[in-house]
């Protein structure tokens, strides 16, 4: 019988892939069914057909909640019988019997009771502040293998299970590990080195180091592309003179951008200054072969030493940022590379596929 997994995501199947939809996109042989996140109260969505994503992948909301709050007993048993009896009729429907349960948040919790399952997988990637620890804990404990995102979740999780394995974010190497790129019209007419900037810009971003960079270096631009989730920091950063703002990049255009930079930048948000997953931005960084200067969490120790320019501080970043422009040869460009290969999706995905297939889940 074919492999089945029944995925219990954190987040909406979004145009922009997620961690969870490229690891459910590249389940081996198997069937997977992907639950978003409860619907807004009032909406429809959870009413609706299953949308079929992919060959084998088959995406439903689940019903609205009334509550997260434990203490509100009633309500929170009415709403976990109904999306178990919800979940149940989806299974039912797709002939899925015990199959694998992947639960990529805390509320999977609710349902452990109420599935039947062959195996069950915690994917700890983030932390989930809106859940109650209560939660998290019945998962983690009763998963039979948890996949941490970082080395601080994989200490978060074990003491609750010893069978954790470490599972960062990776990228598509494929589409980023290109040369002689066209150069994007919006870049067209710049001239000089480029320092660029890709990223959300929520409203904790520190942008003091590209604000010092473009007032030290007035003979280079520096673009930034991103959403502009309401930072603080970027009209001040969009009053000098070398810097363009080009906005939201389609994630199809954005190896373009980076092939037109001479150095890639990354930054840190002053409210995440504690977090050590390494994001899906930098494993693209590296895979495009670029230079990298990145500010560094106080007391940070380096994830890539040998090949991204580490800094503490804004006269620091720009220092660096001159020193990068000045690499030559090909061992550094090469080097990261590597590391963007090693990161690639298809690699993460074999690497939870023989885990699952060394403990007996996947036969």
């Amino acid at each position: 019988m074919k492999r089945q997994v029944v995925c219990l995501a954190g987040e909406p199947w979004s145009a922009i892939p997620t961690r969870t939809q490229q690891l459910m996109s590249r389940m081996k042989d198997a069937d997977v069914l992907y639950f978003e996140p409860p619907a807004p109260r009032g909406s429809d969505l959870w009413k609706r057909k299953g949308r079929k994503l992919r060959p084998g992948l088959i995406a439903y909301t689940l019903p609205p909640t009334l509550t997260r709050d434990p203490r509100k007993k009633l309500l929170a048993r009415y709403d976990a019988t109904r999306t178990a009896k919800f979940l149940q009729s989806k299974l039912e429907k797709h002939r899925f019997v015990e199959p694998v349960l992947w639960c990529a948040s805390p509320g999977g919790a609710e349902y452990l009771d109420d599935i039947a399952y062959r195996g069950l997988v915690y994917d700890c990637y983030r932390d989930w502040p809106d859940y109650p620890e209560s939660w998290e804990s019945e998962l983690a404990s009763t998963a039979d293998v948890i996949f941490a995102a970082s080395p601080d979740l994989l200490r978060h999780v074990v003491p609750c299970n010893s069978n954790v394995s470490l599972l960062p974010f990776g990228c598509n190497y494929p589409m980023f590990a290109k040369d002689r790129l066209p150069r994007p019209h919006a870049l067209r007419d710049m001239e000089g080195p480029i320092f660029g900037f890709v990223g959300t810009l929520w409203p904790d971003l520190d942008l003091t180091p590209l604000i010092h960079l473009a007032s030290s270096r007035p003979d280079c631009s520096i673009v930034v592309a991103g959403r502009d989730a309401g930072c603080y920091l970027l009209p001040e950063l969009l009053d000098e003179p070398n810097v363009r703002y080009v906005g939201q990049v389609e994630t199809v255009d954005l190896p373009d951008y980076l092939g037109a930079f001479h150095v890639c930048t990354f930054l840190l948000r002053r409210e995440h200054l504690y977090d050590d997953v390494i994001p899906t931005r930098m494993f693209e960084y590296l895979s495009s072969g670029k230079p990298i200067v990145a500010m560094l969490r106080p007391d940070q120790v380096e994830d890539f030493p040998d090949v991204v320019y580490g800094a503490h501080t804004a006269a620091e970043f720009s220092l660096l940022c001159s020193r990068a422009l000045e690499e030559t040869g090909t061992y550094a460009r090469d080097r990261r590379r590597e590391y963007g290969r090693a990161a690639a999706w298809s690699e993460r995905a074999e690497d939870v596929n023989r885990i699952l297939e060394s403990i007996g889940m996947f036969n």
